[in-house]
């Protein structure tokens, strides 16, 4: 259980002088945000969640650029980035501290933002998940002054960086290679 409850039943967070949200107290709505939050429970591997986290952002990338309709990847950046603000939010005050392991969502976001719009095949599309891991553990600037921000928008918005980082990386190598990309 989250917290611990005052005189009036009130939930408090752990360290916190401040009341949960009540979105956070809502049983039903805390495990969507974990289960939305630790992909699908990949988040919960033992070693290296923030990789297999990559590669769902990576399954999921195929999912939409295969599947027919290029443009959902465009859509579904601003939703994944939101919904991942509001679930590593609720998953941060669930766990009790900030940017919790088992939080992938970014790793989701960012291995599909720095795919997006790219002409990649799967050597391509490999090659950007290397790259993006690279930078999001190097943590470059403004990524490490990124995850200074509250909450969930902390959490993805150092991802939002690295994969920024990876996306630029990825297109100079496919100017330089577009046929070895494919």
């Amino acid at each position: 259980m989250t917290g611990s409850r005052d005189q009036r039943g009130q939930r408090w967070s752990r360290g916190s002088r401040e009341p949960l949200a009540p979105s956070v107290q809502r049983p039903l709505v805390r495990s969507v945000a974990l289960v939305l939050g630790t992909g699908a429970g990949v988040g919960y591997i033992p070693f290296a969640p923030g990789t297999f986290g990559s590669a769902v952002g990576l399954v999921l990338y195929a999912a939409l650029r295969f599947g027919g309709q290029p443009w959902l990847e465009l859509v579904a950046i601003p939703v994944i980035y939101l919904t991942g603000v509001w679930a590593a939010t609720v998953a941060e005050r669930h766990f009790g501290h900030d940017d919790p392991g088992p939080v992938v969502i970014d790793e989701i976001f960012g291995m599909l933002l720095t795919l997006t719009l790219l002409p990649v095949g799967w050597t391509g599309a490999l090659v950007g998940f290397v790259l993006f891991r690279i930078f999001d553990v190097l943590k470059p600037p403004p990524c490490r002054r990124a995850e200074t921000l509250p909450g969930g928008w902390g959490v993805m918005t150092d991802d939002l960086f690295a994969a920024l980082y990876a996306h630029v990386g990825l297109r100079v190598l496919v100017a330089i290679a577009p046929s070895w990309m494919f």
